[in-house]
């Protein structure tokens, strides 16, 4: 019998890069909040004791950056000198100009503030719509920082990365979980048998569905044997440097453009998500088990180039009527996509640790199902 096994990763809100991807998105946030229409391409890279902010900015915001970044990083968890990345201590640097004219010019009229491709996808395989692999990696690496948080485990650092392994049979249906590895930061003189212990108890058992673990899964914790230095200390961080974990973990593809640090113009983000919402609710209305999207923009120009719907052999009527349905439903041009999924608002924090997709907070606009109606009735139409 065929063996197929399908991995995702998953990082906590203390690694590096995703320490930068939620100060690039606080500062986003910020100025949202005073200027909805603020144009904001923000990245950042942190360090030893260091956080560089750099980008374009146009806005009528006047924002604390200092405050934003140090108020950032002490909610995740980096208050203590012991982490050599301390919210209260670190230099903060910035360098952030105004967005090009020529960049402008074609925004200003509605159309998309550059070119490139972006992807969207769905699979039943999971309540939430997304990949079983990446949603195990999620919720472990979020249960990693709740604990944490929480004093269940009072010796985690914040930093940590989560990786799943999923077996399927050769009809592409989950048969178990293979593999869990989970490397987390803690403190020194914890022994590697009290972490695993505690891991495996307050964790694993809590989030992982009893019926998928068997005697054959295999689980490392820590298999270094060690994790005290973590964070920016550890490894420098960069926004957009996890844009798989941000989607969906490998499963689908990705038109290589990150989402933290840059507001709805950039169709980066904005369509990215709107590619999200129509896979998902094709899936959702039962039109096919899997579903893909890409989109493609030119800069300046409103409507997407191309638009393609992939059903991986899965759906239950033509691509091609699907692609006819999604153009009567789903307004594609930058401005329709910002105000159907409302994404002038100070939301966008919350998507920059543990995965932009698969969460049904009420912010997630892209996460809704609303259109299963309309595209089933559409499509009887056709």
């Amino acid at each position: 019998m065929e063996r197929k096994l399908f991995t995702s990763e998953s990082v906590t809100e203390g690694h590096p890069d995703k320490v930068a991807d939620q100060i690039s998105d606080s500062v986003l946030d910020a100025m949202l909040e005073q200027d909805p229409y603020s144009r904001v391409a923000c990245e950042t890279v942190v360090n030893t004791g260091l956080v560089i902010l750099v980008g374009e900015v146009t806005t009528k915001a006047y924002v604390d950056l200092q405050a934003i970044v140090r108020d950032t990083v002490n909610s995740i968890g980096y208050d203590d000198p012991k982490y050599g990345f301390d919210g209260n201590s670190i230099a903060v640097l910035t360098s952030l100009d105004e967005q090009s004219p020529d960049i402008a010019q074609g925004v200003d009229v509605n159309g998309a503030g550059d070119q490139g491709s972006m992807f969207g996808y769905a699979t039943n395989e999971t309540p939430e719509l997304i990949p079983l692999a990446l949603g195990l990696s999620h919720k472990l690496a979020q249960k990693l920082a709740d604990v944490r948080k929480s004093h269940v485990i009072d010796y985690l650092g914040p930093d940590g990365k989560v990786q799943v392994t999923v077996e399927y049979d050769e009809n592409d249906h989950i048969k178990r979980v293979d593999t869990i590895v989970i490397s987390t930061q803690h403190d020194e003189g914890v022994s590697q048998d009290t972490i695993k212990k505690d891991l495996k108890e307050k964790v694993i058992k809590v989030v992982v569905p009893e019926h998928l673990i068997d005697g054959s899964t295999k689980i490392y914790i820590n298999p270094t044997g060690k994790f005290v230095i973590g964070g920016p200390k550890g490894d420098s961080g960069l926004t957009g440097r996890k844009i798989i974990v941000d989607t969906y973990g490998g499963m689908g593809r990705h038109g290589g453009g990150a989402f933290s640090g840059k507001d709805a113009t950039k169709v980066d983000r904005s369509a990215s998500y709107a590619a999200r919402y129509i896979a998902k609710n094709i899936v959702a209305a039962k039109l096919a088990d899997k579903c893909e999207v890409q989109l493609s923009y030119a800069i300046g120009v409103a409507e997407p180039v191309s638009l393609r719907i992939d059903t991986f052999n899965t759906g239950k009527i033509s691509e091609s009527k699907l692609e006819k349905a999604v153009r009567k439903i789903f307004n594609l041009t930058p401005s329709g996509i910002i105000n159907t999924l409302d994404l002038r608002r100070a939301i966008y924090k919350k998507t920059a640790a543990y995965g932009h997709f698969g969460r049904n907070l009420p912010e997630f606009t892209w996460e809704k199902t609303d259109k299963v109606d309309e595209l089933v009735k559409t499509i009887q139409s056709l």
